[in-house]
C-alpha cells in the first residue's frame, strides 16, 4: 500500500482543464477557484501540474469543467494555434525566438516535462481561448459526468480528442 502511495506522489503529470459551463448560478467559492485557475469564461483551457493543491481545486470545480492528461503533440498544437501574447496578438515562432530562443517544439517539451510553467514565460498568456467543439460533444450534454455519458469531469487521455476538436 505504501509503495503505491509513494509512486502516486512522485508521478506528476500535466493536466489540461477546460471550462464547459458558464457563470449563471455558480457558487462564489467555486467561481473564485476557477478564477485562480484562469478559467474565467466558457471554453477556456488552462495547463496545470498535478500537485496536491491543484488536484484539490480541480476536484472542487469538476461539475463545471472537464480535465485530463494532455499529450505532447496536442500541447504543441495548442500552443501553435491558440497561443497568445499579452495584448491579444497571436504567438509566433519569431516572438518565441527573439524573447526566449525557443521553438514551439522546445516550449512544449519543457512544459510537458514539467520543468517550466506557462506563467514562467512573461509575455505568453497562461490560458487558451478555444472554440466550441466541432460537431458538438457527441455525448449526452454538458450537465452530466463523462463516466455516465456526459462531458464533465475526468476524461483521462480523451481530453486530447476534445482539444483537437476545439482548436
Amino acid at each position: 500500500m505504501a509503495e503505491k502511495k509513494q509512486k502516486k506522489q512522485h508521478e506528476k503529470k500535466l493536466f489540461a482543464v477546460i471550462r464547459l459551463r458558464g457563470n449563471v448560478n455558480v457558487n462564489q467559492n467555486i467561481e473564485k477557484t476557477m478564477v485562480m485557475l484562469r478559467l474565467n469564461k466558457k471554453n477556456r483551457c488552462s495547463l496545470i501540474h498535478s500537485t496536491k493543491s491543484n488536484m484539490g481545486m480541480i476536484k472542487k470545480i469538476q461539475d463545471f469543467c472537464t480535465f485530463g492528461e494532455i499529450d505532447n503533440e496536442t500541447l504543441q498544437l495548442l500552443i501553435e494555434k491558440r497561443g497568445k501574447i499579452r495584448g491579444g496578438k497571436p504567438l509566433t515562432s519569431e516572438i518565441l525566438k527573439t524573447h526566449y530562443k525557443l521553438s514551439f517544439k522546445e516550449l512544449s517539451d519543457s512544459l510537458f516535462s514539467l520543468n517550466k510553467k506557462l506563467s514562467d514565460f512573461e509575455i505568453i498568456k497562461p490560458f487558451f481561448k478555444l472554440h466550441p467543439p466541432i460537431g458538438g460533444f457527441e455525448r449526452a450534454g454538458i450537465k452530466k459526468p463523462f463516466s455516465i455519458g456526459g462531458a464533465l469531469g475526468y476524461r483521462g487521455s480523451e481530453i486530447n480528442k476534445l482539444l483537437r476538436k476545439m482548436i
